[in-house]
């Protein structure tokens, strides 16, 4: 298996550490390259912004860095913890260097399950979002399908059982734990709304338990053509009444009470 998942990887990030800037800035290539996956970002990010819409105020990006949601959302503030050259702010999550109440709703993508205090994050987003703004993730999520795919298939720790929310420190992308949204927001989510009563889930949307695999990701050289990927999509939404065990990724909106 592993011969099998090495021979997949892609070309221009085999090898790097992942952990450095310049695998982030390869990866952003990678995204814009290849068609069927920049239109799964395009959906993705479609996603992200019908949540905060009519919101008024400023939108914060998390982990920026590879991706290109200020194309759709051009006011958006990117940051990221690595220093990239297509972000406006180098930070970290679990510190955001913003005053009270800056923004009305904060977008991200494969963020949250790679850090290692969630819990000290959603303070931060506490402090820093409006009352009735929103965030908005997108995240991969835990079922019979996923489970298979990211422990045999992905370099990153997936484990629905880890009996902590928190992660090793210092890791900002190879400390991760894919199954970290569904333990926080399912299988602990009272846990969750006891500890952040000011946060509401507002909605947990099943989706793509193809789509991202067969794009080959930002990881692997495989890709279909970019055509493919309306019909492949529609085929998907035919199996929307068992999502619930092939869904690889959840489009988590929650929204801060007081709005």
């Amino acid at each position: 298996m592993k011969f099998f998942v090495d021979w997949l990887a892609h070309p221009l990030t085999k090898g790097l550490d992942i952990d450095h800037p310049a695998t982030t800035e390869l990866r952003r290539e990678i995204i814009r390259s290849k068609p069927f996956l920049r239109n799964l970002y395009l959906e993705w990010y479609q996603a992200l912004t019908d949540p905060i819409h009519p919101l008024d105020g400023p939108v914060l990006e998390l982990g920026a860095g590879a991706g290109f949601l200020s194309e759709v959302l051009p006011a958006v503030i990117r940051t990221d913890i690595l220093p990239t050259r297509h972000i406006d702010l180098a930070c970290d999550a679990l510190h955001l260097p913003f005053p009270n109440r800056s923004f009305a709703s904060i977008l991200m993508i494969n963020v949250l399950h790679h850090l290692s205090d969630p819990g000290a994050f959603f303070s931060e987003a506490s402090r820093c979002v409006k009352p009735g703004g929103v965030i908005a993730m997108i995240e991969p999520w835990n079922t019979a399908w996923s489970q298979f795919v990211y422990r045999k298939f992905h370099h990153e720790r997936f484990d629905a059982h880890a009996s902590q929310w928190s992660l090793e420190p210092g890791r900002p992308l190879s400390g991760a734990n894919g199954a970290l949204p569904w333990i926080l927001f399912s299988r602990d989510r009272s846990v969750f709304e006891t500890h952040f009563p000011g946060w509401r889930i507002d909605s947990i949307e099943l989706m793509m338990p193809f789509a991202y695999l067969l794009s080959g990701g930002v990881s692997t050289r495989s890709s279909p053509p970019g055509w493919m990927y309306p019909p492949w999509r529609g085929f998907e939404r035919l199996l929307q009444p068992v999502i619930g065990f092939l869904a690889m990724f959840a489009l988590i909106t929650l929204r801060k009470a007081g709005g």
